[in-house]
């Protein structure tokens, strides 16, 4: 990992998207980057920049949820002097200032109908045209990352998004996964944030318990890296130079997590254990949305994990590969999954895991 950009997080998760940014970084080609509001989308953009040959030309950025729709295309192309009230002189939008460098567009999915024509004919023939200008005003060189956290293929199925457009941005796609689904980055984004806040305000860094880190990885963060950081933030303020207990954080985050374990204190039933593989193995659902985050949020215990393994084990005849298989898993995911299932003690030696027999096959062998 690069230690200009240590906030990108360290698990495995993180690690496959990093590689794959490091491989389309040297090239011109453009990046489409998908993920929840607050997972660093920003970052991993100017990650892919600052690894690219135009590291050394500018990187522009521009929110397109945060513009007006009748502002955002005089940010994004620049206006002519007097094109409309106020206009006092020639403006330069992000286009020109990007020239020979990147362009980041934030929430590209929220753009207009015709905002995405005028978009599309920028990235067809680099031609630039000010607002309120009768000709092209110039041509510019610019590599275009976007990111979006709606499926904007979807949006062009339901004629949202202009397919056109879609495949045009979507040259290589980058998936940041939600803090939940890396839980092993959380101790490296709190502890950076913590120093960073310390020295932005000038006060001694906090040191944090055991204990107030195994509930700050059993939270949701529906915020993300966001809300870590602003509750890093809210704690190195209040706290300075002490030592962060479980009392010092947020209420709302440890409240959630007393409220789970009451959910599952229950030991797993058979019939419950059925449903879950049921769902994974019948049902085509995703392992990590129907076992790996109702665990992380302790709304299921390391028992029912260890079930659902093992029956899985028992139909793949103790070979984890084929396990991964069986649970929908793309073969990248193998080594996620692997490592989370070391992790929390799920991982069961494959010599106890036999295919159950039959009566008759019994029989037969006792008659033997």
């Amino acid at each position: 990992m690069d230690a200009s950009y240590p906030m990108l997080g360290t698990s495995r998760a993180m690690l496959d998207v990093v590689e794959e940014a490091l491989s389309v970084a040297p090239t011109d080609s453009k990046v489409l980057i998908y993920g929840e509001s607050g997972v660093g989308k920003e970052l991993l953009a100017r990650f892919v920049h600052h690894h690219s040959p135009r590291h050394r030309r500018p990187m522009a950025s521009i929110n397109c949820a945060g513009v007006p729709e009748s502002l955002l295309e005089s940010e994004l192309f620049g206006h002519a002097r007097g094109s409309f009230t106020d206009a006092h002189a020639d403006r330069r939008g992000v286009f020109e200032t990007a020239d020979g460098g990147t362009l980041f567009l934030d929430e590209v999915g929220e753009m207009g109908a015709r905002m995405q024509a005028l978009l599309l004919r920028v990235l067809e023939s680099g031609e630039i045209q000010r607002v309120g200008s009768e000709r092209i005003s110039s041509r510019v060189d610019v590599r275009v990352i976007s990111a979006t956290n709606r499926d904007l293929l979807q949006h062009t199925k339901d004629k949202h998004f202009r397919e056109d457009l879609y495949y045009r941005l979507n040259v290589v796609c980058l998936v940041i996964p939600p803090l939940r689904q890396r839980v092993e980055d959380i101790r490296l984004l709190f502890q950076f944030y913590l120093d960073a806040m310390s020295t932005r305000f000038g006060v001694a860094p906090c040191q944090v318990s055991e204990e107030a880190y195994e509930y700050l990885e059993a939270y949701h963060w529906p915020g993300n890296i966001r809300e870590l950081r602003n509750v890093t933030e809210r704690v190195a303020l209040r706290h300075p130079g002490g030592v962060l207990t479980v009392d010092a954080l947020p209420r709302e985050l440890v409240s959630t997590w007393k409220a789970a374990p009451a959910i599952a204190a229950a030991a797993p039933t058979d019939a419950m254990v059925h449903a879950y593989y049921d769902r994974i193995v019948n049902g085509s659902e995703s392992f990590w949305t129907v076992i790996y985050e109702p665990f992380m949020l302790r709304d299921l215990t390391r028992e029912t994990v260890r079930a659902v393994v093992r029956q899985g084990l028992h139909q793949s005849k103790g070979s984890y590969r084929l396990l991964a298989r069986l649970f929908h898993l793309p073969g990248t995911d193998y080594r996620k999954f692997q490592d989370f299932l070391q992790k929390y003690d799920c991982h069961l030696p494959i010599n106890p895991i036999n295919p159950v027999r039959n009566t008759s096959e019994d029989r037969q062998v006792r008659a033997g």
